[in-house]
C-alpha cells in the first residue's frame, strides 16, 4: 500500500515555518512545486491555511527533520504508519469454484425464465458468466441447450439471496406495473402495518353490560329438582 502524506499543503505551512529545511526539501516531501514552498514563505499563498505538524500525525520524526536541516542533499522519508489500512478491494466479475460451473447454464436459464426484467449485466454479476453465454441461452443456441434444467443460482449457491433480491429491485424501478397487480399490492399489508396493526377500540355502545352478564349466569345455575332428577336418568 503507497503511503501518502496527510494534508500536504497544511504540512508545508507547518515546515516552513517552524523549520530550516531547504524550499526543494519541502516541496519533495509535500509533493509540491518548490516555487509553491516558496510562495508560501512569501505569504503569497495558503495565507488562511493552518500549518499541520508532521510529528503529531506520525508521518515524520524530529530526527529525520534534523537530519534533512544538516543535510540540503538529504530527502525526507515519511515514517512507517503504525497501523496498515487493507486496501480496498476493487469490484470485478464474481468469482464462481471451479466445480460450480457447470451449473451455471442451469442459473442463468432460471434468472431469464423467471425475472426477465434483469439485464445481462446483473445476471452476470450474480452468476459470474460473461454477455455471450447469455445470449446464446436466451437465443437457445447455447451447445448444451436441450440438457439444460432451471436452477434457482440461490439453492446452487452461486449468490446470496440478498445479492439477487438487490438486483431485482433494481431492475424493477423502472417497470410499469399492471392495475391488477396495484390492486393485489394494495390488498396485501406490508410487515410495516402487520407489526403497527391495533384492535380498534371498543366504543361506549360496545361496552360489555356486567349486570347482564351476571344475570344470564344466575339463571343458568338455577334448577329445579325436577330438572335435576330428569338429568340424573
Amino acid at each position: 500500500m503507497a503511503e501518502q502524506l496527510l494534508m500536504p499543503k497544511a504540512t508545508a505551512v507547518w515546515l516552513v515555518d517552524n523549520t530550516s529545511l531547504s524550499f526543494e526539501q519541502i516541496a519533495d516531501f509535500c509533493t509540491m512545486h518548490p516555487l509553491e514552498v516558496k510562495a508560501i514563505a512569501d505569504g503569497e499563498s495558503a495565507q488562511g491555511i493552518k500549518g499541520l505538524d508532521p510529528t503529531l500525525t506520525g508521518q515524520l520524526s524530529r530526527d529525520e527533520i534534523k537530519r534533512a536541516e544538516n543535510d540540503e542533499k538529504h530527502k525526507l522519508k515519511l515514517s512507517p504508519p503504525k497501523v496498515r489500512v487493507p486496501e480496498a478491494k476493487q469490484k470485478g466479475p464474481r468469482y464462481t469454484p471451479v466445480s460450480k460451473r457447470q451449473d451455471r447454464p442451469n442459473a442463468i436459464l432460471w434468472l431469464v425464465r423467471n425475472h426477465p426484467e434483469l439485464k445481462d449485466v446483473q445476471v452476470s454479476r450474480l452468476v459470474g458468466t460473461t454477455k455471450n453465454t447469455i445470449q446464446q441461452i436466451r437465443d437457445r443456441t447455447h451447445w448444451n441447450s436441450a440438457n439444460l434444467q432451471p436452477m434457482d443460482p440461490v439453492t446452487l449457491g452461486l449468490c446470496s439471496q440478498i445479492d439477487l433480491d438487490i438486483e431485482i429491485e433494481k431492475a424493477s424501478r423502472g417497470i410499469v406495473r399492471s392495475a391488477e397487480e396495484v390492486a393485489e399490492e394494495e390488498r396485501l399489508l406490508s410487515a410495516a402495518q402487520t407489526q403497527n396493526y391495533r384492535p380498534r377500540e371498543r366504543g361506549e355502545d360496545e361496552e360489555l353490560d356486567a349486570a347482564a352478564v351476571f344475570a344470564k349466569l344466575s339463571s343458568m345455575k338455577r334448577t329445579t329438582p325436577d330438572d335435576e332428577e330428569e338429568e340424573r336418568y
